[in-house]
């Protein structure tokens, strides 16, 4: 009995792991707050490629249903963009955004959401099952596979580096004295110096500072000899600011899909089809099939969502020089009688996507 009684009164050891409920919370919690609002999404290189997503999924043609709408489209390519998921309620009225989510899973898929409505007096509260939901989302890890993350929170340095140097540059020119100099000028009364400071004192691109130059020499006072004005404007191009600042939005467009040659001056109209079927082919329509399968699971209809017809996102120029030949091709058969029985079969041997 005594021995029953000790076990009873000890304390139980409680120990936790790393990949425990606690530390999976943490991650989902950590990568829920750190992927949104970030500050690379202040710039204009940012909202640049979100436009792009927003314009490339406005245009897409979706069939299958009329819930998504162009505007709607339009709101989820922003959502996924800039925090890497977008969630909608599904109701008899079509899509509803959501502004924040709480989310229930169980073998890594959702189960249930509490939803976070915004409206006009004031946002509400809405508890729905996941069949209610239409929840796209992007770049999810294997930690925490229903929650997405934006392209700027996998490439946080380069979004960093892009935010400081802006920031810097708008600071430099907004308080440095740019286009300002010092100017001797000889010794007068104190008086007269004072009044000459407060005459320049706060004109930008103006002589800020008066100094005395008085100078003795063997033959006397010669004030202005070997004096000259003195720029304070900094000098940007020790600092490699051009070169920096073009890396980072070159690695920020990557990051969404867009060519570095899109954001080249000497672009051509060759170089700027290229990158637009490289974005719309490669990221957009890859994303646009997500949220088409998405939307079939939930809708119960089959949904299709093509960005690249609409975008134009197709060799045009190949498929007018391969139509030229297979005109030529027929016209040559013609004259050398061959049926056209045959010159269908050898077409279909060499086009590998039809049986």
């Amino acid at each position: 009995m005594l021995g029953w009684l000790m076990n009873k009164l000890r304390p139980i050891e409680v120990r936790s792991s790393g990949g425990g409920y606690t530390a999976q919370v943490m991650a989902a919690r950590d990568s829920f707050i750190s992927g949104r609002r970030g500050v690379a999404e202040l710039t204009a290189t940012v909202q640049s490629c979100v436009s792009l997503w927003e314009g490339g999924f406005a245009m897409a043609d979706v069939t299958g249903t009329d819930l998504l709408t162009r505007q709607t489209m339009a709101m989820i390519a922003r959502g996924v963009a800039l925090n890497g998921e977008a969630v909608y309620l599904i109701t008899e009225l079509g899509l509803v955004p959501a502004t924040d989510w709480d989310v229930t899973t169980r073998d890594g898929r959702p189960r249930a959401y509490r939803l976070s409505i915004p409206e006009a007096g004031g946002g509400r509260t809405v508890t729905a099952l996941a069949a209610e939901v239409l929840h796209l989302r992007i770049g999810s890890d294997n930690l925490t596979p229903w929650i997405g993350t934006a392209p700027l929170r996998r490439s946080s340095l380069t979004g960093g580096m892009l935010h400081a140097v802006e920031a810097a540059l708008a600071e430099t020119f907004e308080n440095a004295p740019l286009g300002s100099q010092i100017v001797p000028l000889p010794d007068t009364g104190a008086e007269d110096m004072a009044n000459m400071r407060g005459a320049f004192k706060g004109r930008r691109g103006s002589t800020l500072v008066i100094e005395g130059v008085a100078q003795a020499t063997a033959a006397g006072m010669n004030p202005t000899i070997g004096q000259k004005p003195d720029q304070l404007s900094p000098d940007l191009s020790k600092s490699m600011t051009d070169e920096t600042l073009a890396a980072a939005r070159e690695g920020i467009g990557m990051a969404y899909g867009v060519l570095p040659s899109f954001f080249n001056r000497a672009a051509t109209g060759p170089v700027i089809r290229e990158a637009q079927r490289q974005l719309a082919i490669w990221t957009l329509q890859p994303i646009a099939e997500m949220l088409a399968d998405e939307a079939t699971a939930k809708l119960g209809a089959e949904v299709e969502i093509d960005t690249i017809r609409p975008l134009q996102a197709f060799d045009a120029g190949g498929r007018a020089r391969a139509l030229s030949a297979i005109i030529k091709t027929l016209a040559e058969a013609k004259e050398a009688g061959i049926p056209p029985g045959d010159v269908s079969g050898a077409m279909r041997m060499v086009d590998w996507r039809q049986d």
